[in-house]
């Protein structure tokens, strides 16, 4: 017995495809099986199972268990919830690994998988594995058993285990996605006064598109915020491993100005610590974390990428611009929103300021937002590497730890190749806007001579 999947599904960070199209139940169950043998081969016996609250998240996840299960491998199923619930139960409970089905922020017909193995993520070329031991049908067989456990309410005591919070007033909105009902549960938990939007479970997102980075799915948020007076609000993507939030003013809190409220308080307790941001993170969370007294440390995008580089440098915390927010302070390393919420609520306590003079007191920069141009998928590392070898000769200051980020008196420019989508991704800041349409200009330029058009900007 052979499988071979869709060439789109098997992706860097995970597992991603559009159900009944190029993601079936015959692909879960065959990524169930090799996973589960990889699992066997390293000595492992049991793997925890979690699903989002994706309309194909139930059919999914059965297939996987079964997949898993014909590999003589038994499943620990904590059923529906957010993405980082179940790597609470793969970091708490006897298992040797743990794999969620999750579309994330995607589209309601996208379904997908992210995995933990032994502890450690499951990225790169331990995916594409995957799809090489299905191919070869080379698996292993046996009898798995599948064992159902309720862990909902033990994640949420550890989201607020020795808190040290104060009281304030805040607007939470879940989006509808598969953190709902631990929202629910949490808000209760916390001191202060909260306000809650859109926990219902809905894999059809009635409300709006569960990804907070993208400012227009604040809007409910916004308006809640401002018709209550709240202090501030928090919002949560499709799987609940990502954060967004505005102040009480409204204004968007990015990732990495998250980035810059954590890393005060926790330089605090941990002088000299390193904090990792990813390389379309703000030069002013860089300069910040240095002047707290902090070691920061630009690394490649991607949850999986920066979760080994904490392990491998001992870091306490690191961020995404894309509001993956890693404690590793107290708590596992993992990205977790709903412990982030709360890691919020204790930060201000901490640094004594409301959050919206905590977001008032940065410096202020103007960027782009992140800009996503459609290029052919065979061209896409290929234009990178041109732009890299055009400036190289330029001798211009470029950092290539992901892409191309050059820094210029105006401020600096990014251009990477998405390892998820047949996309390039830029971005831009600088101190006015006057410079920053020079950093554009340039992007431009290096576009065109590459021959890419920017055209219009693509979404995720």
């Amino acid at each position: 017995m052979t499988h071979v999947f869709h060439p789109t599904l098997l992706r860097e960070y995970d597992i991603r495809g559009v159900v009944g199209d190029t993601l079936s139940a015959a692909d879960a169950r065959a990524i169930g099986r090799s996973f589960g043998t990889l699992i066997a081969r390293a000595g492992g016996k049991r793997v925890a199972v979690g699903y989002d609250g994706r309309l194909s998240s139930p059919m999914l996840e059965a297939a996987v268990v079964e997949g898993l299960n014909a590999a003589g491998v038994d499943a620990l199923r904590v059923g529906l919830g957010p993405t980082p619930m179940l790597y609470y139960a793969a970091s708490t409970e006897e298992v040797d690994g743990g794999i969620q089905v999750t579309g994330s922020h995607n589209p309601p017909d996208y379904n997908g998988f992210k995995m933990v193995f032994e502890g450690r993520p499951f990225f790169g070329a331990d995916i594409q594995r995957i799809g090489e031991l299905a191919a070869a049908g080379d698996w292993e067989s046996g009898d798995g058993t599948a064992q159902s456990i309720d862990i909902v309410d033990a994640y949420v005591d550890r989201l607020v285990e020795g808190f040290a919070g104060g009281a304030f007033r805040i607007g939470w909105d879940a989006g509808n996605g598969a953190a709902g009902t631990v929202i629910e549960k949490l808000a209760a938990r916390l001191p202060g006064e909260h306000h809650l939007l859109f926990t219902q479970i809905d894999g059809h997102f009635p409300n709006h598109h569960p990804d907070p980075t993208v400012e227009a799915n604040l809007a409910d948020l916004r308006k809640l915020v401002a018709e209550k007076s709240l202090d501030f609000g928090v919002a949560f993507d499709g799987d609940g491993d990502r954060i967004g939030a505005i102040d009480g003013e409204g204004r968007v809190i990015w990732g990495d100005q998250l980035l810059q409220i954590y890393a005060a308080a926790v330089l605090k307790e941990m002088p000299g610590a390193t904090v990792i941001a990813d390389v379309k993170a703000s030069q002013a969370l860089f300069d910040r974390v240095a002047e707290l007294g902090g070691k920061p440390l630009m690394w490649k995008t991607g949850h999986s990428l920066i979760k080994a580089k904490m392990k491998e440098t001992g870091s306490p915390l690191a961020g995404e611009m894309s509001g993956h927010i890693f404690f590793a302070d107290r708590y596992y390393g993992y990205d977790d929103a709903p412990y982030a919420a709360v890691r919020l609520i204790e930060a201000a306590t901490k640094l004594g300021k409301s959050v919206t003079t905590l977001r008032g007191d940065m410096a202020p920069m103007v960027n782009t937002p992140e800009l996503r141009f459609q290029v052919d998928e065979a061209r896409k590392f290929a234009i990178v590497d041109e732009v890299l070898d055009r400036l190289a000769a330029s001798g211009a200051t470029v950092d290539r730890t992901d892409g191309a980020r050059v820094r210029t008196e105006d401020g600096w420019w990014l251009l990477r190749a998405s390892n998820t989508q047949d996309v390039l991704v830029a971005r831009a800041e600088a101190k006015d806007e006057a410079a920053l349409a020079r950093l554009v200009a340039a992007i431009d330029d290096q576009l065109a001579r590459s021959g890419v058009a920017r055209g219009e900007s693509v979404g995720h």
